[in-house]
């Protein structure tokens, strides 16, 4: 499955803030954008979001950047695929992941839990075959997971360091699609004020914040919405062409297909389109 170099991570809503009009994923592909992917959210079963962006788009891959474990069962996901691909052929991945025990309550033995599943999703009569299945993966067990049983691994608020690991780990043939929040912000103080608004709800899960300590960064570093140093390291900001450069450091690091979200002003209120098409410009011919 071809999801281009770059890709588009979304999991608000798809109406432009100021054109609510216009159909956002047709507008991303004319852009040249690889992939859409959008969270799967965690209202129980298979969310109906993947068909409307699917069916809004022509030839663009469409991507759930997660589907959790928890709230979606084998037996949700593997008629819900086949009807995609029987719609689109061949468009839709199917990101799967174990999401948070903050979120998610009972979180136990999640590694485990993740095996069961797919063993469970493979024995359907309607599996999703292994090459249009990705893991959600931060750690060795999980990431080595994902080269076994998946395409390969979508890897999440990660710094550039994490992507080298990762790839060390899958090996080079499996897929490494990692999300990067970016910031379109050449102010160093409302640059870093967006990213750690962004970041606060990710600072309080421990599988994050475990990965981080993993790459060096300490208390000091987490605490209070975050440390300069961590948030330089996690958020590409700045203009469109230095944005261009560190996402690129990812790509050199291992990465084969990153997705980017937008972290902005508009975004608290709907698409933030003018951002994406800014970026297009440097970042579809970088």
């Amino acid at each position: 499955m071809d999801l281009g170099r770059i890709g588009v991570w979304w999991s608000g809503s798809w109406r432009a803030v100021d054109e609510p009009e216009l159909d956002v994923a047709a507008e991303l592909e004319s852009l040249g954008y690889g992939t859409l992917w959008s969270s799967g959210g965690f209202d129980p079963g298979f969310p109906p979001s993947f068909d409307r962006l699917l069916s809004s788009t022509t030839k663009i891959p469409v991507a759930s950047g997660i589907i959790s474990m928890w709230t979606a069962s084998p037996a949700d996901v593997g008629p819900a695929f086949a009807e995609l691909d029987a719609a689109y052929p061949g468009r839709f991945l199917f990101g799967l992941g174990a999401s948070h025990s903050a979120i998610v309550g009972d979180y136990s033995r999640p590694y485990s839990h993740m095996v069961t599943y797919l063993d469970e999703l493979d024995a359907l009569d309607t599996p999703v075959p292994p090459d249009r299945r990705v893991l959600a993966a931060l750690g060795p067990r999980m990431l080595e997971l994902a080269a076994a049983r998946a395409a390969g691994a979508h890897p999440y608020f990660v710094p550039v360091e994490h992507t080298a690991y990762a790839r060390s780990i899958l090996g080079p043939k499996p897929l490494l699609a990692t999300e990067v929040a970016v910031v379109l912000e050449t102010d160093p103080a409302v640059a870093r004020a967006l990213a750690r608004e962004y970041a606060s709800i990710y600072l309080g899960l421990p599988n994050y914040t475990q990965n981080l300590r993993n790459f060096g960064f300490g208390d000091d570093d987490i605490n209070d919405g975050g440390s300069d140093r961590l948030v330089d390291a996690l958020f590409p900001w700045g203009d469109a062409a230095t944005i261009a450069a560190r996402l690129r450091e990812h790509h050199d690091a291992g990465a084969d297909h990153v997705c980017v979200q937008v972290v902005s002003e508009s975004g608290r209120t709907g698409f933030p389109l003018a951002e994406y098409r800014e970026l297009a410009q440097t970042l579809i011919v970088s």
